[in-house]
Order: C-alpha cells, then sequence, then structure tokens
C-alpha cells in the first residue's frame, strides 16, 4: 500500500508535540479524512482515544510511542517513515459493542476496543448475575466488579484483575471478575467471540454499579449486555519485528 498522504496527530505531552512538529516539516500533514495512514504519537491512552476519534474513517492508524506504556504503538523514530509504513502488517481489531440500561429505564451504547467492565459505585460490593447467550452461567457474583476484554485488551486492565491475556485471532473473549468476594475461588471464564454477555445488576438501588467502555462511564446500570461487534472493523499498522500478536504471546512468558 502506498502512503502518499499522511495525517499525524499526538497527545498534548512535550515529546509528542516536538515530534508532532518534526514529522510535520519533513513529511507533510494531511486531514485524517483524506489522508492514505494516520500516524498517533503518543501512549496506548492516545491511541486508544485516535481509535474512537476516527474509527468511520476506515483509515489505517500506526502509532508511534511518545507516552507511557506503548503497548499498542511502535518505537519512534523521525527516520525512514515511508519505508516503515510500508512494511507495516495489518492487524484488524473489532470493538465490543455495549448496550446498557440505566435505572431510568435509558439505553446507553458505546463502543470498547480494551473492555467494558462493571464497578461498584459505593462501600458495598455488588451483586451480579451472569448470562451468557440467555443462559444463567452464575446465580450471583459478589464482587467490586467484573469486565470482559478483547484480546487486543487482555494485556490491559484484565491482566491487571488476574484474567488471561487471549492471543489474536483465538475466537474468545475473557470474562473476569474484579475482586470477587462469593463465589471467592471464580476467577472468570473464556467465551466464545460471538456469545452476548449479559450482566444483571442485583439489588441496583442498594448496591449500585457503573458501567465504563474504555472511557465512556455510565452510571447506575441495571442491565449491560455485551457482545463483538463484527460489523465495525480497526486496522493497527505494527512493525513486522514486533506486532502485536508477538507482544501479546511474549507477555504470557514475562517473569
Amino acid at each position: 500500500m502506498k502512503f502518499a498522504k499522511i495525517a499525524f496527530v499526538a497527545t498534548d505531552n512535550e515529546a509528542a508535540q516536538r515530534a508532532l512538529r518534526h514529522l510535520n516539516h519533513t513529511y507533510g500533514q494531511a486531514p485524517p479524512e483524506e489522508a492514505d495512514v494516520i500516524v498517533a504519537l503518543g501512549g496506548d491512552g492516545f491511541m486508544l482515544e485516535t481509535l474512537h476519534r476516527h474509527i468511520d474513517c476506515e483509515v489505517p492508524i500506526y502509532g508511534m510511542n511518545r507516552g507511557t506504556v506503548g503497548f499498542l504503538m511502535n518505537a519512534y523514530s523521525e527516520t525512514d517513515l515511508l519505508n516503515r509504513l510500508e512494511r507495516a502488517q495489518t492487524v484488524r481489531l473489532h470493538p465490543l459493542a455495549m448496550a446498557a440500561v440505566t435505572a431510568d429505564r435509558k439505553v446507553h451504547e458505546a463502543l470498547a476496543i480494551n473492555e467494558v467492565s462493571l464497578l461498584r459505585e459505593t462501600r458495598q460490593a455488588a451483586k451480579i448475575r451472569i448470562r451468557i447467550d440467555g443462559r444463567v452461567r452464575l446465580e450471583e457474583l459478589i464482587c467490586d466488579g467484573v469486565l470482559v476484554a478483547t484480546p487486543a485488551g487482555s494485556t490491559a486492565y484484565n491482566l491487571s484483575a488476574h484474567g488471561p491475556i487471549v492471543p489474536l485471532g483465538a475466537g474468545v473473549l475473557a470474562l473476569t471478575s474484579i475482586s470477587a468476594f462469593r463465589p471467592r475461588r471464580w476467577r472468570g471464564a473464556l467465551v466464545s467471540h460471538k456469545s452476548t454477555v449479559c450482566l444483571e445488576i442485583l439489588e441496583h438501588e442498594k448496591r449500585p454499579v457503573s458501567a465504563v467502555a474504555d472511557y465512556t462511564e455510565v452510571r447506575d446500570v441495571v442491565q449491560v449486555e455485551i457482545r463483538e461487534d463484527r460489523n465495525v472493523g480497526l486496522d493497527l499498522l505494527f512493525d513486522p519485528e514486533h506486532n502485536l500478536e508477538e507482544r501479546i504471546l511474549a507477555e504470557q512468558f514475562l517473569p
């Protein structure tokens, strides 16, 4: 693929802004809606923002790390960018679609590239019933929360909550508890990416719960449905020597 028109976007830290000025001067700047590729300068949080902001553009996104973690980013370099873009490998991601019903019966929809998480709002633990494709799998989970993560997001919050790392292409989503109290030994499950996960909030007035799709928060939910949206695709570009699939595999062998 030829990348004649590049759109550079950057987070607001000094390193990213300095890189933005240098790259604009070297390669020029195209509007994102007219670009052949979007180059995002920042960390993983900024990459998520960029993916959400341009989710309807159908333009591949190549990240270069000018932030903190950079798991979704390539190494930063101001030289040989065109050749790196030509050699880059494409990873196609499908987000999770969240439909959250609040106590006032309104439905709030959002997409999540990493995870949808449910979290207790007060000092009292949440009580959550879990249905998979309409069948009750766990009658009552008493916990701080629960989340559903994509493979790309399985190394983020999901991993911090002791959930499994899921390889790309595995065809499953991670369903992970957050500080489960009862059943104490339930650590979560792997479910098919074709499944619909329904999380029902029990005693929602006494034990309110919020739902967060990446960074879109909905408070006082009573039910949340989560499924993979195969109609939406996001293309990320990675250097072949350090692509996302390799990073996720390598993460499982870290000491």
